[in-house]
């Protein structure tokens, strides 16, 4: 497709901003998706791409867990290779779908994801509970690192979310503990469907990985604020963002 300045001028700084709210408090794929859909790029092209900006972003999250030693490989490697196969199903099934069918599950399935990334009675942060190799973590890692992984490969948005939630609830993790595991998996999920989508010309390079720059960017910033100010930050735009998103797609804007 033909890129214009107006599309670099619309990714970009919402690029920026998805980094920003995702280091603050989460749910950057909230803002980054629907920022290619307003830009005009097809809802396929914007899914690809979007796995190309968000794994640059995760990879540097993924490294600093690791570098602090927060990741037990034992528990990961297992569920690497589920989430491989979830991501991969997930991106096959969404390649196959008609743009039309793809644009109207998008206009459901992110107001849903926005009440549960933006809803803090969701996540069950169990303190300093450790890390305890049972049934019951073993069950969930590799349930939630094929599920979650199918649906970060269809789409994406709240994919690290989804997987905290699954760590604390049912395994019982406590939030740091859980972040890193989710981190390895969201990981290989955006590898593993970024690559598919590679493979099949789906991804716009050049768009790409200038949002991705400007997403590494927003995050470094976004670090650096209060933790406090985050529920501030981050709603007003998810929320603002999914408004323009609606208005969009209602053929509005």
């Amino acid at each position: 497709m033909n890129l214009t300045p107006e599309m670099f001028l619309i990714v970009c700084p919402l690029l920026f901003l998805a980094g920003l709210v995702d280091a603050i408090g989460g749910g950057g794929g909230l803002i980054s998706l629907p920022a290619y859909v307003l830009a005009g790029v097809p809802i396929h092209n914007a899914i690809a791409t979007n796995k190309l900006s968000s794994a640059c972003g995760t990879t540097l999250a993924t490294v600093r867990f690791i570098r602090k030693g927060l990741v037990n490989w034992k528990l990961s490697l297992p569920t690497i290779a589920f989430a491989v196969l979830g991501s991969s199903l997930g991106a096959h099934a969404s390649m196959a779908m008609e743009e039309g069918v793809m644009e109207k599950i998008l206009f459901v399935i992110l107001p849903v994801v926005a009440f549960l990334v933006l809803n803090p009675r969701v996540f069950h942060d169990n303190a300093d509970a450790p890390l305890v190799l049972n049934r019951r973590l073993w069950i969930t890692a590799i349930l939630s690192s094929f599920v979650v992984g199918m649906y970060d490969g269809f789409y994406g948005p709240g994919t690290g979310t989804f997987l905290i939630v699954a760590f604390t609830v049912f395994a019982r993790l406590n939030i740091r503990t859980a972040n890193a595991q989710a981190k390895v998996i969201n990981l290989t999920t955006n590898i593993t469907s970024l690559t598919i989508f590679i493979l099949n010309g789906q991804v716009i390079f050049l768009l790409g990985l200038a949002a991705a720059l400007c997403n590494m960017a927003g995050n470094y910033v976004g670090a650096g604020l209060a933790m406090t100010k985050g529920s501030r930050v981050t709603r007003p735009v998810i929320i603002l963002v999914l408004c323009l998103l609606f208005l969009k797609v209602l053929g509005i804007l």
